[in-house]
């Protein structure tokens, strides 16, 4: 039993530790919400006009785009998209346009996800113009001998809109007689293609560098956590590569990993956009901070020489959008390189989508993802149950050799390696392992995390209502400080009490309770705050998580009632201990009241 007991604390010590390190994050590292449209504060507009399409740009090194010539000073957001400068964007599953200026495509929503839960809510907004307080956009352009093709040159299109059947195509001719052209296509998904052309209609060869970036600020990012990783993220040489957040990226200046890219570029949460080379060498790809919470994710292609008359075409993938697992990996078969791993699923990946799949197909048979996660959750925990009643038959045996095994130690207790020797003896005579009991915690241990990152990482609860919550992936709204929102304030952080972390601190301090396991005083504080401390410590994580845990806690007390009533031998033994503890304790107290 002190093994069992051991290892249920270092359990509820280790998650108390997970727990505790993202709350620490949170406070230490605070992360900005994303702005409402409303919210975003006038500044001024750039100029279009005003802009030197033959001015050029210094890409510095080769295989380094440098700077850049940004503009300076604020943009606001509702005067850049009005600008004429822009071919609009009409797809299936997001709209917006493409800047003219720069041949940036800078303004992108998602038709199918709201920015709250609101009537009238406006879409969520995952690409923004440069200088906006949501910057968020993508860029192709070409180095043509050492030298990068201005961000404000202006291009000319072919069409005024941009859909599934109607391709764009920009262009642009330099004072040498080179002509440009990007040529946009669109699927019916996230995936935007650029076909980048250089046709040399010059006297003298040339040599070109198609490229192409993304640019965003970290002001509107997910926070980066242990349970997953959100910000820069890309495949090379054919392995994950995600190890830098947006602050350890600004400390580096810039990341260039070894290896050929597969793509590139910045997830967060819910949403990413990454880069997709072509055929071809890539001759630099990677990550650099540009201050000012701005950073950048750049792919240049190798350098090579056009000859007058000639030309070169190079084709690059962007994909902007919502991190649908059935859609990242539906575009993984076409040959993108783990590009499902822009989910961040960490090594429980092979586990936690079956878990995603059958989270999908409870949702679509009861219509309700609350439901769905109550169901997953009783399932998992029957398909355990056996483990469970092994366990408890294993803790049944070891209670039955305790009295041989205490005579063993006492009688061998100044002889330790005769004393291992006899009761290991007794163990297999018995045919006892004392391992037993541990291993089915040890294996549902994973499981469990797992089930809970899956309802981390699942985009289908987000804004997903259940009972009185409208959004199973925000906060239980019901705080208790607040009467529930009769007083009109929130409720900040963990003193954010709803129902549900109640019901958590409850159904867990009962499960303790109805543990018989005799312990001693500093074990017992333990047991009796963790709950409370816990209560606190996730009031502010998603409903949809607290209805897991709440669900876990009350099958927990469910089966262990059961089990207990099947062992009543373990119930009997943990009281005896409480007694003969007590016992101890009272006689150490009154051996220091005499001295």
């Amino acid at each position: 039993m002190d093994n069992q007991r051991n290892i249920l604390l270092a359990v509820v010590l280790s998650g108390l530790l997970i727990l505790g390190w993202d709350i620490g994050m949170r406070y230490f590292y605070p992360q900005s919400d994303v702005p409402a449209p409303s919210e975003i504060m006038s500044g001024a507009a750039s100029d279009p006009a005003s802009a030197d399409p033959a001015a050029p740009a210094s890409a510095g090194t080769p295989g380094d785009l440098g700077e850049g010539d940004q503009a300076t000073g604020p943009a606001d957001l509702d005067i850049e998209l009005a600008s004429e400068t822009r071919v609009t964007i009409d797809a299936p599953r997001v709209a917006g346009s493409i800047n003219l200026v720069g041949a940036r495509v800078d303004d992108l929503v998602l038709k199918d996800y709201d920015e709250t839960t609101e009537d009238g809510s406006d879409p969520v907004r995952i690409f923004a113009p440069d200088r906006t307080d949501e910057q968020h956009f993508a860029e192709f352009g070409f180095v043509v001998g050492g030298q990068r093709m201005s961000s404000r040159a202006i291009w000319e299109a072919d069409g005024e809109s941009l859909t599934p059947e109607t391709p764009v195509t920009l262009s642009r001719t330099d004072e040498n007689g080179i002509t440009y052209r990007v040529t946009f296509s669109i699927d019916d998904n996230y995936m935007i293609t650029a076909q980048q052309t250089v046709e040399n209609g010059s006297e003298n060869a040339a040599i070109v560098q198609p490229f192409a970036l993304i640019k965003r600020t970290s002001e509107t990012a997910s926070p980066d956590q242990f349970i997953a990783h959100a910000g820069p993220t890309g495949v090379f040489d054919g392995s994950l590569y995600d190890p830098n957040s947006y602050d350890e990226l600004a400390e580096l200046g810039r990341d260039n990993p070894a290896g050929a890219v597969s793509w590139l570029g910045f997830t967060d949460n819910y949403w990413a956009s990454a880069l997709i080379p072509g055929e071809g060498q890539a001759d630099a790809a990677g990550w650099r901070s540009l201050g000012d919470q701005l950073f950048r994710a750049d792919m240049i292609y190798d350098a090579q020489t056009v000859p007058a008359g000639g030309s070169l075409t190079k084709s690059t993938q962007l994909f902007a959008g919502a991190k649908e697992s059935a859609v990242l990996d539906a575009y993984e078969d076409t040959g993108i390189t783990y590009f499902g791993k822009a989910i961040s699923w960490g090594w429980f990946e092979w586990f936690e989508k079956p878990l995603l799949w059958l989270l999908r197909t409870l949702n679509g048979l009861v219509g309700n993802f609350g439901v769905a996660i109550i169901l997953l959750t009783v399932i998992i925990r029957g398909l355990l149950f056996p483990i469970a009643q092994k366990q408890f038959a294993s803790m049944a045996q070891m209670k039955a050799v305790q009295p041989k095994m205490k005579a063993i130690q006492e009688r061998y207790k100044d002889d330790k390696q005769t004393q291992q020797q006899k009761i290991m003896e007794l163990y297999k005579e018995e045919k006892v392992n004392p391992l037993a009991g541990c291993l089915p915690l040890l294996i549902q241990i994973p499981i469990f995390f797992a089930l809970y990152k899956v309802l981390y990482l699942a985009i289908e609860m987000r804004h997903e209502p259940f009972l009185y919550m409208s959004d199973l992936s925000a906060p239980d709204p019901a705080k208790i400080l607040n009467l529930f929102g009769l007083l009109p304030y929130d409720v900040p952080g963990f003193l954010g009490i709803g129902i549900l972390a109640v019901l958590l601190g409850v159904t867990m301090w009962l499960t303790f309770k109805l543990n018989p396991s005799a312990m001693d005083p500093v074990q017992q504080q333990i047991f009796n705050l963790m709950p409370w401390f816990l209560m606190f410590v996730m009031a502010p994580f998603a409903a949809g998580l607290l209805i897991y845990w709440v669900t876990s806690n009350l099958l927990t007390l469910a089966q262990q009632s059961y089990l207990y009533s099947r062992h009543p031998q373990l119930k009997a033994a943990a009281e005896k201990e409480k007694a003969e503890m007590a016992k101890k304790k009272a006689r150490e107290q009154a051996e220091k009241s005499e001295a």
